[in-house]
């Protein structure tokens, strides 16, 4: 039983649902507005062939000079050619082509009904014609019927043979639905098979041979296994700087603490320094270590996420006074990760905590993208060495302040994985001014 079992969430089951339920929905209004039309043509070709009748004996009756029991003789004989029935009434006289519907068609003989009527009589369904004349003055009223059950009968069996055609004709449906489903999830299958691959390491990327339908698909795919690759790459990197930046200190620490001389003053503050350098490398591959990338999929609400790093700055530096300018736009979200953006304002936000003497002016713009815009009150940079800052990582222009030279370093990298750039210039305030700026999207939620 769980071999028959249909699996509901397969894309192919539910395609052939849908196209097989189509099908069948069109096919049976087909044969339902078939069988409708065709019953209404056959009775609009009856009774237009009825009202030739009824025209012609009218006809006939105009050109006959008899007396009346003459004339309905005359069209009895005439009458018998062309139709299974009539009822005849001109002045008083009644004729009938059978007694019996003198009675059965005496209601129409009286009422003012439509030229064609259906009647439904001892078992048999009568197509009936009705007309109106008037001959040598008097009025007569002229019934030409014929048996619609014969024909009905023959509609009834094309009706049904349309209908076996149809069934097959929507098996055949079903059969062509199937084949176009299976051709149609062909690049499913293979798109599953190279997964399959990449998993066993046989392949490094999708096949951008797919349709365009599954182009996003792809593409994200690619992009994800891009940003496992770098971020793999990035992994490897911290660790190679991280043992080749420990190695040196850490073996000269060990070497002074086994040793038999004493530690005195300034071999203490050298260890320190040492220890100092590591702890800042240790810090500075970590912050490299946490970057996300814009192929994260994560989003940041600006306004919440750069208040709170004011805040933070705020407290680390209560002599300094922070301001933050935001867009006019509220709940504004960033397509960039939070600890992302807290490492780009943080970094530029710390060196002007620093440096600056009491002013801090931070304000951020949504236009073509994301800008930052952090400016200080502090001595400033000497204009000759602004495109130096942070283009070597380790470099320090001023010794006033610890600090190891990498937080600018970090900041570059960072907007490197998103396509960004930061620019240094000399500030109104007198200090400097720092403009970053990122190509994102945002959205207001």
């Amino acid at each position: 039983m769980s071999s028959l079992r249909v699996d509901r969430r397969s894309l192919r089951v539910r395609l052939l649902a849908w196209l097989s339920g189509i099908a069948l929905v069109v096919t049976g209004m087909t044969w339902l507005l078939h069988g409708i039309l065709l019953n209404d043509l056959a009775r609009d070709f009856l009774g237009a062939r009825l009202e030739r009748e009824a025209a012609y004996a009218i006809e006939q009756l105009r050109r006959d000079d008899r007396a009346s029991a003459g004339v309905l003789e005359s069209a009895s004989r005439g009458f018998q050619v062309f139709h299974h029935l009539y009822v005849l009434r001109l002045g008083d006289d009644l004729s009938a082509s059978d007694p019996r519907w003198r009675v059965a068609l005496q209601p129409l003989l009286e009422a003012s009904r439509g030229a064609l009527t259906e009647v439904r009589e001892e078992g048999q369904h009568l197509l009936v014609y009705r007309q109106a004349f008037v001959l040598n003055g008097e009025r007569g009223v002229l019934l030409i019927g014929e048996d619609y059950s014969q024909v009905e009968a023959g509609l009834h069996r094309l009706h049904g043979w349309v209908g076996g055609i149809a069934a097959a004709v929507l098996v055949m449906l079903v059969a062509l639905n199937l084949l176009a489903v299976n051709r149609g999830l062909i690049p499913l299958s293979r798109l599953r098979d190279q997964l399959g691959e990449l998993r066993r390491g046989e392949r490094e990327r999708l096949s951008p041979d797919v349709p365009s339908e599954l182009d996003g698909l792809v593409l994200q795919l690619n992009r994800f296994m891009d940003e496992i690759d770098a971020r793999l790459q990035r992994s490897r990197d911290s660790v190679a700087n991280l043992s080749h930046a420990l190695k040196t200190p850490l073996a000269a620490v060990t070497q002074v603490l086994r040793g038999t001389r004493p530690i005195d003053g300034k071999r203490r503050r050298r260890l320190l320094e040492r220890l100092d350098a590591v702890h800042a490398q240790l810090d500075a591959e970590l912050r490299r270590s946490r970057i996300a990338g814009p192929h994260a999929g994560r989003m940041t609400e600006l306004g919440r996420d750069s208040a709170r790093l004011i805040e933070m700055f705020r407290s680390l530096y209560p002599d300094k006074r922070f301001t933050l300018s935001l867009p006019a736009q509220r709940d504004l979200w960033v397509v960039i990760d939070s600890q992302d953006l807290s490492e780009m304002l943080g970094i530029v936000l710390d060196n002007a905590g620093k440096w600056a003497t009491r002013e801090i002016h931070c304000r951020l713009r949504l236009e073509e993208g994301l800008t930052i815009l952090v400016e200080d009150d502090g001595p400033g940079v000497a204009e000759a060495d602004l495109p130096r800052l942070g283009q070597q990582r380790g470099t320090r222009l001023d010794e006033r302040y610890p600090g190891y030279g990498l937080g600018l370093a970090i900041l570059h990298q960072l907007l490197a994985r998103y396509a960004g750039r930061v620019d240094f210039a000399a500030s109104p305030l007198g200090g400097l001014r720092v403009a970053i700026t990122v190509p994102v999207g945002a959205s207001q939620v």
